[in-house]
């Protein structure tokens, strides 16, 4: 085994600046990203501004008191809690004497420790060198080959369009990997709905406690650690919902305040299971007393990536955490139900967020008998895989008469993937009560004497 160097942490300054019209940014979360990169915060910059400073970001006179606090704390970096543009991390390093790194560079960081697969690794190189791209000027400018004077000229490119050059080349190899990620991923969504299994998204902000719910309803044994981005590849696991059968659910990237586009761009592929799910339940930290601040920045990442109008479910976890806070639904006008309160690490509530995502996932239900003819042993194989059977009573031509409980777009797609004919939407009608969808027709499978009871 090749021994690893112990890594040392870095001193870090931050600077926190609240300008003008824009929410003040979480300072706790802003220490403990800086932390979650391996860095120990000795002194933090904080001031007002009604817009950026074009060079600096917090002009010359802020400039001057964070260079003393930079000396006086011994940091080698400091840290933003602000995008920088390429520029103003330039002006900021010369006159600092020390790196600096902005909000999104942190949170790339972060994001290159903790990926563990082959997919995340290529997902967060990709967003470093497309945010490292415009950054390229003024570094190495002393291995430039094409200067003036006798015997300087070079070949006549410089080491900045060389490195440029290779850069570009990197991210469209990647670019072209992770098509193939994507496509890969298409086919195995592909796959699970022709296996008629439904499947629910985990998304929410970062440390809500996704991992812990998952592990919750799976018993997968994720890793669920109470730090940011502790999950960055995507897990699918199978559970059983009551009334539904099978389900698959999807643990994914948590989010957070002014998430890296690069990110969003770069892990589009994991995220797409997000937009491509049947619905998506959003875990919110309901401890968390910026919890609805934090939704906000969820819903706007959800719109972002295409997964806006997929149904969704709130789940407000961590009510052990809260003081006289009991598990719990909340329902709309028409009684379905829209929250649930619970605590994924004690399980308090579990079983109330089985219900729900059991009526959720229900929609319209068809409950009604069907008779299969001998001949149809693979329809009924396929009934019973997706956990729509009931009841089951022998018929007398020696078929079955079997009692299902199924949705009716689920129903639909299973006969169509069998050949059988199928009714138009128009001839299903919604019944009130118990009832659930009613077909008003048989179905018969051209000629053949499927039917309806």
């Amino acid at each position: 085994m090749t021994p690893t160097t112990p890594e040392i942490a870095e001193t870090a300054v931050l600077v926190a600046v609240e300008l003008k019209g824009n929410d003040a940014g979480d300072r706790q979360e802003f220490t403990e990203l800086v932390r979650a990169a391996g860095g120990t915060p000795a002194a933090t910059l904080t001031g007002r501004r009604s817009a950026p400073h074009a060079g600096t970001f917090i002009g010359s006179g802020k400039v001057a008191e964070l260079r003393e606090l930079v000396v006086a704390t011994g940091a080698t970096i400091t840290i933003f809690d602000h995008s920088l543009s390429p520029s103003q991390e330039r002006n900021l390093e010369r006159a600092l004497d020390c790196r600096v790194l902005d909000r999104t560079g942190l949170i790339l960081d972060i994001f290159a420790r903790r990926a563990r697969t082959h997919e995340g690794k290529l997902q967060v190189e990709l967003a470093q060198l497309r945010h490292l791209l415009p950054r390229l000027v003024g570094r190495a400018t002393h291995l430039a080959r094409q200067q003036g004077g006798i015997g300087l000229r070079g070949p006549g490119e410089t080491q900045l369009e060389t490195d440029r050059r290779l850069v570009r080349g990197r991210i469209a190899s990647l670019e072209r990997k992770l098509e193939l990620v994507q496509k890969r991923r298409e086919q195995g969504r592909a796959a699970r709905r022709r296996g008629e299994a439904p499947t629910v998204a985990l998304a929410g902000y970062t440390n809500a406690g996704k991992s812990t719910l998952f592990n919750a309803l799976t018993a997968a044994g994720v890793l669920a650690a109470d730090q940011l981005f502790a999950t960055l590849d995507p897990t699918l696991r199978r559970f059983s919902v009551p009334g539904i059968g099978p389900v698959l659910l999807a643990d994914t990237v948590g989010f957070i305040r002014q998430l890296p586009h690069q990110l969003v761009a770069a892990f589009r592929a994991t995220l797409e299971e997000v937009a491509s799910a049947d619905l998506v339940l959003h875990v919110i930290d309901a401890a968390n007393p910026d919890w609805q601040h934090q939704a906000r920045c969820v819903d706007e990442v959800l719109a972002e990536i295409g997964a806006g109008d997929v149904p969704v479910l709130r789940v407000f976890n961590k009510i052990d955490l809260l003081e006289a806070s009991q598990p719990h639904l909340d329902r709309d006008t028409s009684g379905i139900p829209i929250s649930a309160w619970l605590s994924a690490h004690t399980g308090v509530g579990i079983p109330l967020l089985l219900t729900a995502l059991s009526e959720r996932l229900a929609g319209d239900l068809v409950l009604h008998s069907c008779h299969l003819a001998p001949t149809h042993g693979r329809l009924r194989a396929l009934l019973y895989a997706a956990a729509a059977v009931t009841a089951e009573s022998p018929a007398d031509d020696g078929g079955t008469i079997v009692d299902l409980r199924i949705p009716a777009a689920k129903l639909q797609r299973l006969l169509r993937s069998e050949g059988l004919a199928t009714v138009p939407d128009a001839s299903l009608s919604t019944q009130t009560g118990a009832a659930g969808l009613r077909l008003e027709k048989p179905l018969c499978a051209h000629g053949d004497p499927t039917s309806w009871s």
